[in-house]
């Protein structure tokens, strides 16, 4: 009896971004210089894979620097921190490595040039999720208005009418839904001053960018990430959005919907850009187990992209 055939399509660009894989080796080179354990302030990438992995090798995941003992490394991780996390660690006179991703850190710095420029500042993102705790962290409470949606937006009322305004954006957001809320702000607030290159990485938009073409040529898709990845999270929205209704987040291939995809013939599958491509082809090796399989890559984009290591952790 034949085996059922499937049509594979791998997004291209997917995975791993050049602030996770800088994010991973400081993480790596730090145990390597210093030796087990090096601890780590949250997860260092959304990814339990990932985390697992490095947790092999010695890495202590904790919550906070309370958690860390003295004389070891601490490591902050790639989603940023309020400035009250270095500064903390350094009254207690810690030993800290920055894992900020550069494109987060760019953010940081904006939200202090708007401040010194006297300006309201508004931060389009998700509340609660770390990167936008820490770029609020950068100033005082209360210097940051945050807006979540379409009708905060429409809501947000400033506090000086006289006060000039900018907006910042989480790097990680849906780049169409953002495009609406910055639409609403504009049209509110025609001086409105926008960042001098858009916020939302590359990695982001270019993964969003490819998971439109691949929901116009499949009926079923997988985003392998994680369920608290923003980035991860939006592929499945904007999948769905671009008109595959069957679009599924799985962290590894047992997640995988078997029923829900039983009718599928041609299935997209990507991954966010904390997700290793192990993941991939661990998601792909379950199909071959179960199908005849043809990959087809779907190639909108090609990234080029890396960062410098901290200076600490270069070569000697």
């Amino acid at each position: 009896m034949s085996r059922q055939e499937r049509t594979l399509l791998l997004a291209a660009p997917r995975g791993f971004c050049a602030g996770v894989d800088r994010a991973i080796q400081i993480v790596e080179k730090a145990l390597e210089k210093y030796g087990a354990p090096v601890y780590v302030r949250h997860e260092i990438v959304h990814n339990r894979y990932v985390v697992e992995n490095l947790e092999k090798k010695g890495a202590i995941f904790v919550d906070e620097l309370n958690d860390v003992p003295k004389d070891v490394p601490v490591i902050f991780s790639a989603h940023g921190v309020a400035k009250s996390v270095p500064l903390e660690a350094e009254n207690k006179n810690m030993f800290y490595i920055d894992a900020t991703c550069p494109l987060v850190s760019k953010v940081h710095r904006e939200a202090e040039r708007h401040e010194k420029d006297g300006q309201e500042i508004i931060l389009i993102g998700h509340r609660g999720h770390p990167e936008v705790i820490g770029t609020m962290g950068q100033l005082e409470n209360g210097a940051i208005t945050l807006v979540e949606t379409v009708e905060d937006a429409l809501a947000y009322v400033k506090k000086n009418p006289d006060n000039k305004l900018a907006y910042l954006t989480q790097t990680t957001l849906s780049v169409d839904e953002t495009r609406d809320i910055v639409d609403i702000l504009s049209t509110r607030f025609p001086y409105i001053e926008s960042p001098k290159k858009e916020d939302i990485c590359y990695a982001t938009t270019n993964r969003q960018a490819a998971v439109k073409e691949l929901a116009s040529q499949c009926d079923g898709m997988l985003v392998i990430g994680a369920p608290n990845s923003s980035n991860s999270m939006r592929l499945v929205e904007v999948g769905k959005k671009a008109g595959c209704d069957n679009v599924f987040l799985v962290q590894r291939a047992k997640d995988i919907p078997w029923d829900e995809l039983d009718t599928s013939l041609t299935i997209g599958i990507t991954a966010g850009a904390s997700a290793p491509e192990e993941l991939v082809e661990e998601v792909i090796d379950a199909f071959a187990n179960k199908f005849t399989i043809n990959i087809q890559e779907i190639i909108t984009g090609k990234e080029n992209v890396t960062f410098k290591l901290p200076r600490i952790l270069e070569a000697d």
